[in-house]
């Protein structure tokens, strides 16, 4: 597959339904630039921009850098849920791969859903998380540098709070996924205390070694994940190396749950970032 053309509808819909089945493809030695990432990822829907407070490459508008020099953030998330409509794919293009380690882990939230015993997965049907953008996610304030206090204030500079349903339905497929990850904060009607447990021990069966892919980068490869129904985390195991991937996101839909409610924006303003959509196809 030439990933520098055009793709044709055919193979947009093989590729759509490879994705719905694996939830994570990838592409070995393609000969991608910024543009050519952009218009693959353009195949499947619109384009957000970079991010919601984090400044995008110069020039590229679409295209934020993941690099190792602006803070690594080496925790289970999925790609800015802390907005209303979250990113349905998000696609990574290595840039700098360090000689050892860097690897990225992409868990598959369904099989996690359907590891639940029977009377959990009853009981997380009917929660609601509240996620936002306005802590820290990585290490506690004190143990911040300046540095990295600088790059907390950027990503806090907008506050945003989303409440999203703890099981999302796929909107193609119809699966069942736990949608939580380290955005998530707490969830509706439990205390902080009882919040943390129940996230923590839904957690457990998303990052179960069985749910997760550990991808160990090459140059030029590209990877494309179901932002809706993954969870991803990158190794922070290659010491002082440069590591460096640009990620370019599609526009989202509005998550909706089990019984058919959808997500609700609490706090801020994502539409600079991203466009509200449908998805079709």
């Amino acid at each position: 597959m030439d990933l520098n053309r055009d793709l044709d509808p055919a193979t947009v819909a093989a590729l759509r339904s490879a994705l719905n089945e694996h939830k994570a493809l990838v592409f070995r030695e393609v000969d991608l630039d910024d543009a050519g990432q952009q218009r693959f990822a353009r195949s499947f829907g619109e384009l957000t921009t970079a991010h919601p407070t984090v400044p995008a490459q110069d020039g590229t508008p679409h295209v934020l850098p993941v690099d190792s020099e602006r803070g690594r953030a080496n925790h289970w998330h999925t790609d800015v849920t802390f907005v209303v409509n979250p990113p349905q794919l998000s696609t990574l293009r290595s840039i700098v791969i360090p000689p050892y380690g860097g690897e990225t882990l992409i868990a598959n939230s369904a099989a996690a859903y359907r590891d639940l015993p029977a009377p959990l997965r009853a009981f997380a049907d009917n929660l609601w998380a509240v996620h936002t953008n306005d802590y820290d996610y990585a290490v506690p304030a004190e143990a911040l540098d300046e540095e990295a206090e600088q790059r907390r204030a950027v990503f806090t500079s907008i506050s945003f709070e989303s409440v999203h349903p703890v099981v999302r339905v796929h909107p193609l497929t119809g699966e069942r996924g736990l949608f939580i990850g380290g955005f998530a904060q707490r969830i509706v009607g439990l205390s902080t205390g009882e919040s943390r447990d129940v996230l923590r021990l839904l957690q457990s069966y998303v990052t179960r070694p069985e749910n997760v892919l550990r991808w160990r980068w090459e140059p030029n490869q590209l990877v494309l994940f179901d932002n809706r129904i993954t969870q991803h985390y990158a190794i922070d195991n290659y010491d002082d190396q440069p590591r460096r991937l640009n990620r370019v996101t599609v526009a989202g839909d509005v998550p909706v749950g089990v019984d058919g409610a959808s997500s609700r924006s609490v706090k801020g303003d994502a539409s600079h970032y991203t466009p509200l959509v449908t998805v079709t196809g």
